[in-house]
């Protein structure tokens, strides 16, 4: 089976900007030649690649993790080779029927042209523009600069990061995940969207079916930690930092290693899920020398309801049966499985997160509570502290954190958007 045999050929329409040919952008030129959605991609890689188109073709035949792209599009009999160079000079490729112009002459977004190339949504998967609030003038280059360049809207491979944390998002920008909050994209106010992080979707799809379920709600406290494959942003081998940077571990050879680092999946996920900004959320990063697939443990609080026997309505089964229902419907996100799984048989699969319910586990103790402590000394005395039922419950979400989850969650977003962009 191919990859992109889920991939719908939808009758191509429009022109898409991809901005940027890393992971990212490379496994979205894939899935958008698969889907043929836009009759037209224009691809900017912000620099000459190798010796010309031939390195480009060559660099986009195949992939260490996915295989050659004629599998990928076509399953196992699929060609070796299915790039047609149809005009070396003008970098004109074509793939699986749509077309693909290459340019390779400007990193500032602002000088890159798209109004030229007929290109209205761009999506930036560079990863060093990220910030909203930079003008089109910054030097450095910046999001605002695609649409001084002629696009009406950019889509951001990555959460928002500002290099001024006190600032807040311009009117004109907004974060958004499919099957979370796609729906509150607005084309007549939203000029530049982030597509949050693999990180977040992941998460995002575990916390909704919790948070939308009368009976987990009422959440106390959360925190995850994602146990995470390797990324570029790794050293190979260890390498001298650079001035300023704050943690050396970035910088030892993630071959070799179990990397500590961080993550801001919590507080992107509060600009998706505003409600999650009143529970108690950390969130944490581990790196793996795996080359895809991540895993998320999510370890959730609850005021728990107890049934007329006393025992705890909150458990394994009930949780189980959240979420097995919350996969059942269109598009959901998630996969429910009871299957005994290992990384690799996460490749490729389409969804924000695939739970496995072989592995929740729910327990329910009793905590005191004095309501003294609290500043409620105008009660009862003699009822001052009073016994609250905690739940603990623990959960394991895995995800394709290059394509399978992030790449088809984000090109799903890109194409609602193009439905009502107009």
């Amino acid at each position: 089976m191919s990859l992109g045999e889920d991939m719908a050929v939808n009758g191509a329409d429009g022109i898409l900007g991809i901005n940027g040919l890393g992971r990212i952008g490379k496994l979205t030129l894939w899935h958008e030649a698969g889907n043929q959605r836009f009759e037209r991609l224009v691809v900017n890689t912000g620099r000459p690649v190798g010796k010309g188109v031939d390195s480009i073709v060559r660099y986009l035949s195949s992939d260490s993790t996915y295989g050659s792209l004629g599998r990928f599009l076509f399953g196992r009999n699929g060609p070796w080779r299915c790039i047609e160079i149809l005009d070396a000079e003008q970098q004109l490729l074509s793939i699986n029927g749509v077309e693909i112009k290459l340019l390779t002459e400007h990193r500032n977004p602002k000088d890159i042209g798209w109004a030229d190339h007929g290109v209205k949504i761009v999506v930036d998967t560079t990863g060093g523009f990220r910030d909203p609030n930079l003008p089109a003038a910054h030097p450095g280059g910046s999001l605002q600069g695609h649409l001084e360049a002629g696009a009406q809207l950019v889509l951001v491979s990555a959460a928002f990061k500002m290099k001024d944390p006190s600032a807040r998002f311009p009117d004109d920008a907004g974060m958004l995940i499919y099957g979370i909050n796609h729906d509150s994209f607005d084309p007549r106010r939203h000029c530049i969207i982030s597509a949050a992080s693999c990180t977040t979707t992941a998460l995002a799809h575990m916390m909704l079916p919790l948070l939308d379920h009368e009976l987990t709600h009422t959440m106390l406290t959360a925190s995850m930690s994602t146990v995470h494959a390797s990324t570029n942003s790794q050293s190979v081998l260890d390498s001298v930092p650079k001035a300023g940077a704050g943690d050396l571990r970035k910088n030892r050879s993630i071959f070799n290693n179990i990397i500590l680092t961080s993550t801001n999946a919590a507080a992107a996920l509060e600009h998706v899920m505003p409600e999650i900004a009143t529970i108690g959320f950390l969130a944490d990063s581990v790196r793996v020398p795996l080359n895809t697939t991540s895993l998320i443990i999510l370890n959730c609080t609850f005021q728990s309801k107890l049934d007329e026997y006393g025992n705890a309505l909150i458990n394994r089964q009930s949780v189980n049966s959240i979420f097995a229902e919350y996969a059942n419907a269109p598009d959901s996100g998630v996969l429910f499985t009871e299957d005994q799984s290992v990384s690799s048989d996460m490749i490729g699969e389409p969804y924000g997160v695939i739970i496995e319910g072989s592995e929740t586990h729910a327990r329910t103790g009793f905590t005191r509570v004095n309501l003294a402590e609290l500043g409620l000394k105008e009660l009862d005395p003699e009822h001052l502290e009073v016994e609250v039922p905690v739940t603990h419950l623990k959960l394991f979400g895995w995800y394709d954190n290059e394509f399978g989850s992030y790449t088809r969650r984000l090109s799903k977003l890109c194409h609602y958007m193009a439905d009502r962009l107009g």
